[in-house]
């Protein structure tokens, strides 16, 4: 009788645990799937969203307000039904995950051929060519000459910068209804870091000059920089363009060195509405 009772007991524990298993490996399947299923729709959107993949990985110098950036970039594309994804990680590129984004935005990402191998590369300038749409914060276009490329979609690369100063900055006259830029007059002043470039891209094949800033109203040159060469740009000192140039679309800001000179009602419009623009939603 003590036998049977203790076979019982047995048998119900071994029944119990099967349970047990079976309901955990059929939860662990839907976990994933659901994962899965999550990860498409994200991936590929409902259609409406605007899908952002914001790299911000560096091969050089790391501005300390990234990590603050990145994040104000997510809030703000929530508020204008766009979804952004973060990376830092040079393997998630590739043609086939850039497929599931209308926009690459990059955040302060410098020397590049540090971050992305060759087929990384690659992948980004094939996307790009079949209609894709690259925006770029500050450092973009710092030291890198050797992915020669991104250079020329660019323009130009970097030669030196100023420290956090207000200067006048001026509408070029045939950016005036450009979104990115509208409503802000002839001219406004403006605080920012602000960078000086290789070379001018006023004249560049389909680029449009939006902003230039008048060196005549601060110190264009760091003191940094004026112990090693630094040089400024002149009268003609572009800082945020566009370019409609082999295949895909461009936009470009000097605005983003840290959180200051993006986080106000210019610095908003000029970003949401540059991505736009670069999508071809303006």
């Amino acid at each position: 009788m003590k036998s049977n009772r203790i076979l019982i007991v047995i048998t119900l524990f071994l029944s119990i645990s099967f349970l047990s298993t079976f309901r955990l490996i059929a939860q662990e399947h839907l976990d994933v799937d659901h994962q899965k299923k999550m990860y498409e729709r994200n991936a590929m959107g409902d259609g409406t969203a605007l899908k952002v993949l914001l790299f911000s990985g560096t091969g050089w110098f790391r501005h300390p307000d990234i990590p603050i950036v990145n994040g104000w970039i997510v809030r703000l594309g929530a508020e204008h039904n766009m979804q952004i994804d973060v990376s830092e990680t040079g393997s998630d590129i590739s043609k086939e995950k850039l497929g599931y984004y209308d926009v690459l935005l990059f955040n302060n990402a410098n020397v590049l051929d540090k971050v992305f191998n060759e087929e990384q590369r690659n992948a980004i300038e094939e996307w790009y060519k079949d209609g894709g749409a690259i925006v770029g914060l500050h450092a973009l276009l710092v030291h890198q000459e050797n992915w020669p490329w991104i250079m020329e979609l660019g323009g130009c690369d970097f030669n030196s910068d100023s420290e956090f100063l207000k200067a006048k900055v001026l509408v070029d006259p045939k950016a005036m209804d450009h979104p990115a830029v509208k409503g802000m007059g002839k001219e406004f002043w403006y605080e920012a870091d602000w960078t000086n470039h290789t070379k001018s891209v006023t004249g560049l094949p389909g680029v449009q000059v939006l902003l230039r800033v008048d060196e005549a109203t601060y110190e264009p040159v760091r003191e940094y920089f004026q112990t090693r060469g630094g040089l400024g740009m002149g009268k003609d000192h572009p800082i945020a363009w566009t370019r409609v140039w082999g295949g895909g679309r461009f936009f470009y800001t000097e605005l983003g060195h840290d959180i200051r000179s993006l986080n106000t009602d210019f610095g908003r419009q000029h970003l949401i509405e540059g991505i736009q623009w670069a999508v071809n939603k303006k």
